[in-house]
Parts: C-alpha cells; sequence; structure tokens
C-alpha cells in the first residue's frame, strides 16, 4: 500500500481526543477536548493576542495536573494526610553543554523544572516518596520516553 492510501484509510478511522482549528493567520487556536473549549495563543510581544495560554504553557499544566492528580490518588490509597498539593512549573530551552547531569552535550535541550509544595501534617518520609511518585506521573513518564508522532494529510 503506498503512503496516500495508508493515510486516508488512516484518517477515515481516527477518533481524535482533542482537535485544535486555527484560522491560519493569527496564534490564536480554538482547542475541543471532549466537551471543553479553550483558547491557545502567544502573547503579544511575540506576535499573538495573548488570547490563551501558549502551547508550552499547556504543556506544563498537563503535567502539573498529572504530578497532583497522581499524589492526590497516592495519598489516598495510603491514607496520608495529604491536604493540598501546588505544582509550580517552568519550561526553558538551554545549552546542553551547561547541563552537567545530561547525557546529551552538544546543542539545545528542553528543560522542566517542577516544584512541588505539599501540605498537611506528613512526615519526612511521606514527602520523600511522594517526590518520588511525582516521578512516576503519566505525563511525566511520556515525556521522557521516546515519543513517535505520525502525520498525515487528509
Amino acid at each position: 500500500m503506498n503512503v496516500p492510501e495508508k493515510a486516508s484509510r488512516r484518517a477515515s478511522i481516527l477518533e481524535p481526543s482533542v482537535v485544535v482549528r486555527g484560522d491560519g493567520v493569527s496564534f490564536a487556536q480554538k482547542i475541543v477536548a471532549g466537551s471543553h473549549h479553550l483558547t491557545a495563543d502567544e502573547p503579544a510581544a511575540a506576535g499573538g493576542t495573548n488570547s490563551g495560554p501558549t502551547p508550552y504553557d499547556l504543556l506544563l499544566a498537563a503535567l502539573g495536573a498529572c504530578t497532583s492528580m497522581t499524589l492526590g490518588m497516592y495519598a489516598r490509597r495510603k491514607n496520608w494526610p495529604l491536604e493540598g498539593v501546588i505544582v509550580r512549573l517552568r519550561h526553558a530551552k538551554i545549552h546542553a553543554e551547561d547541563c552537567a547531569e545530561c547525557e546529551t552535550k552538544e546543542g539545545i535541550l528542553d528543560r522542566i523544572e517542577r516544584e512541588l509544595e505539599l501540605a498537611g501534617p506528613l512526615s519526612a518520609e511521606q514527602r520523600s516518596k511522594l517526590l518520588q511518585i511525582a516521578q512516576r506521573c503519566p505525563v511525566h513518564r511520556t515525556l521522557q520516553s521516546r515519543i513517535e508522532i505520525e502525520s498525515w494529510l487528509v
């Protein structure tokens, strides 16, 4: 089967979980995720209209939400006194040569910094375990895995 046939057949069976629509002129994008409607955009300084979070903000939000949900689920399962979670995130592009703990030493790398604030009378051991559990949230695992993205025209 040649590529166009494969793409055509695939497109007809794809049930998207997220649909993003843009007008092709502005950065503003309308996002539909199930019954939820969102907008993504770029700041005015970057040529956007600042009508919504940037794509990287949405990526960080996904990681933060997953982290908080995972910690809450784990603490509930263990009956630990976790009373709240705040996840603060930042994305940056860094030079690989400036990253002491990175395997890659050439080019530009993406770095996400994640700060966790855990409320409640948790022991030091519980806090330490929750930090380990944060590394295992599904979105964290996805971001650290090799990701294959397939694209085609319809």
